[in-house]
């Protein structure tokens, strides 16, 4: 039988295992510190920590980089785009323009137009526009138009007279940014109607009316007799500056 004293020594059979001092000694060092030991819990954490502070620094940077203009400006991916498929401006003709626009004159109208069918409720079929029309008409002189021998100069070149072709007006110039569509009223069968195809060209019926209307008033506005007026006093400013004292200026029948 063992000795009491020989109970921790390392026998011949087990020559490597541990004895009570030996175990005693291994007890006392932190569980931490042993080989195979895993690593403290606080490590992963501080690394996440250290790479959201690194991107944030990052974030910062760029920022105080874009404010400074060294870098182009970030744009948004999802940003709406406009392409411009048109083809290229066509030249058909150039035209020697010899007018003295001498008045000009803006109008507004209102054109209402309805189109129905009898005996159809207007629920189903009905199409009512109202529409406020900007436009502009000029009133000119035609110096292409002048005859020979319109110009007469007096023996003692102190007078002359001018004969003129009436004034015109131009073409109504509808201005889109200024009209608009104040009000529609379409029925259900024309709403599916534009559904389905529709007519991109049905206001252009609406336009014209526009422009016949402000073309009309400006016939009856008076625009002609301020041309010819204008044209008038342009044209003896003109002349007694070059020394002839009495201008005439006439017109023509148009």
């Amino acid at each position: 039988m063992a000795r009491d004293g020989d109970i921790n020594e390392p026998t011949r059979e087990f020559p490597e295992y541990p004895t009570g001092e030996s175990l005693r000694a291994r007890s006392d060092v932190p569980d931490d510190t042993r080989p195979g030991a895993p690593a403290p819990s606080g490590g992963p954490v501080r690394g996440l920590l250290w790479v959201l502070g690194a991107a944030a620094l990052a974030v910062v940077v760029l920022l105080g980089v874009q404010a400074t203009g060294l870098l182009p400006e970030f744009r948004n991916p999802f940003a709406k785009e406009q392409t411009d498929r048109s083809q290229p401006p066509l030249l058909k003709s150039i035209r020697d323009l010899s007018r003295y626009v001498a008045a000009e004159g803006n109008f507004q109208v209102v054109v209402d137009v309805q189109k129905d069918r009898r005996n159809v409720p207007d629920f189903l079929l009905n199409e009512r526009t109202l529409f406020v029309g900007a436009g502009r008409i000029e009133a000119y002189v035609d110096f292409a138009k002048i005859a020979d021998g319109a110009v007469v100069v007096s023996d003692d070149g102190k007078s002359v007279e001018i004969k003129l072709p009436a004034p015109q007006l131009g073409e109504t110039d509808l201005d889109m940014d200024k009209s608009y569509v104040f009000a529609e009223q379409r029925g259900l069968i024309n709403r599916l109607n534009d559904l389905v195809g529709g007519d991109p060209n049905r206001q252009q019926q609406v336009y014209q009316l526009a422009e016949d209307r402000i073309t009309a008033a400006a016939r009856d506005s008076g625009l002609t007799a301020r041309a010819e007026e204008n044209t008038r006093k342009m044209l003896e400013g003109l002349l007694r500056s070059l020394g002839y004292q009495k201008v005439t200026v006439t017109y023509t029948a148009p």
